[in-house]
């Protein structure tokens, strides 16, 4: 089945390249040069996936993004960012980014990050399967959909991935850069992707994201999963 791949950037040099690239490796692309286009093209068909350039005029990425995940909580985007900038990348998984690649970049490289962003969404052989549990936390690995009691979690690409991952390796500590390696696929990257995506998963799920029961942290290793039952 074909996926359908928005790109969101107001250089239409860079535009043109990754539209290229995208459509060599079987994407259908929709090319828009603002935010607000962006929004408006969503809305008439929301894609598989969107690439989203960060700094943009008028509605910028951060905007764009937030409001997207507002109107469809589990669109899978990946970020465009400044080289180096990490105040950038930071704001711009705080928002709900999946991913991102720092300009300037790769087309090849970001037709992979595509490619393991859309692969995590169809759940791959190497994650979680079934369904896992642990108080009033459910995680459906293979339907992809988790809830806390009765209500949905809109969780992200990276998050549901993230969650599914501890819930299914209770109680041992993972490092940042092995949690990179597991759940991203990245060999290297910034350790910050790690940090923001747990404390986004601690304000779903915990009672009191401040002080953390679930996925604690372990001090000068990264983080750990203590389930209800353990404690």
């Amino acid at each position: 089945m074909e996926r359908y791949v928005l790109v969101v950037d107001d250089d239409r040099t860079v535009s043109d390249v990754v539209r290229r690239y995208l459509e060599q490796d079987g994407y259908r692309v929709r090319l828009s040069f603002d935010g607000a286009d962006a929004l408006i093209a969503a809305g008439e068909q929301p894609p598989d996936l969107v690439v989203l350039d960060l700094m943009m005029p008028g509605l910028d990425g951060i905007e764009v993004c937030r409001r997207l995940r507002r109107r469809l909580p589990g669109l899978p985007v990946v970020m465009l960012t400044a080289l180096g900038d990490e105040a950038d990348r930071v704001a711009g998984l705080e928002v709900g980014a999946d991913d991102y690649v720092t300009k300037p970049f790769s087309p090849r490289e970001l037709v992979l990050r595509i490619r393991s962003v859309l692969r995590r969404t169809a759940r791959d052989d190497r994650g979680p399967a079934g369904v896992l549990r642990d108080g009033d936390l459910t995680v459906d690995a293979d339907r992809r959909v988790a809830e806390r009691g009765d209500d949905p979690l809109a969780l992200t690409v990276r998050e549901f991935d993230l969650l599914a991952f501890l819930l299914a390796n209770p109680g041992r500590a993972w490092s940042r850069a092995e949690l990179l390696d597991r759940v991203w696929g990245w060999r290297f990257g910034d350790q910050s992707t790690v940090t923001v995506h747990v404390r986004r998963l601690r304000e779903k799920i915990e009672d009191r994201p401040a002080q953390p029961c679930r996925i604690v942290t372990v001090w000068g290793v990264g983080y750990r999963y203590e389930p209800l039952a353990s404690r």
